[in-house]
């Protein structure tokens, strides 16, 4: 299992974003993450939705981490671009197991989910703080 590119890109953003301390332009967070300025943009579009940063607009625009760095996690930046930690498809709830008429009942399905839940603890555990 792999993150995306753009759940690795948008650690890096959040991670420049910190190091710079204070309001920074997209610009210059695509310089400094080495990630292209659209790209980085569209990350930056949902981590200011899910309220890891804050954003503003104008001449003297840009953005700042909308929450301390010890309250900013790797998993919490993972899942606001790739969605929850589901190592198998079969976790999500629209999915209709062919094998069990409930699926909750499935030995496999309790062994993935278990382990997708672990993987999460574990990213959430990392904060961005640890990075300075």
């Amino acid at each position: 299992m792999k993150i995306t590119r753009e759940a690795d890109y948008a650690v890096r953003v959040v991670y420049a974003i910190m190091r710079e301390g204070k309001k920074i332009s997209a610009r210059e967070i695509a310089e400094n993450s080495g990630v292209t300025q659209r790209f980085a943009l569209k990350i930056l579009h949902k981590l200011t939705a899910a309220g890891i940063v804050k954003s503003y607009k104008g001449v003297n625009g840009g953005f700042v981490l909308a929450k301390e760095p010890e309250d900013i996690s790797i998993g919490e930046i993972i899942e606001c671009i790739d969605g929850s930690f589901e190592i198998a498809h079969c976790l999500s709830e629209d999915f209709e197991c062919t094998r069990l008429a409930d699926k909750r009942g499935c030995q496999f399905r309790l062994i993935f989910d278990r382990v997708s839940k672990n993987l999460r603890d574990e990213m959430y555990g990392i904060k961005m703080s640890q990075f300075y």
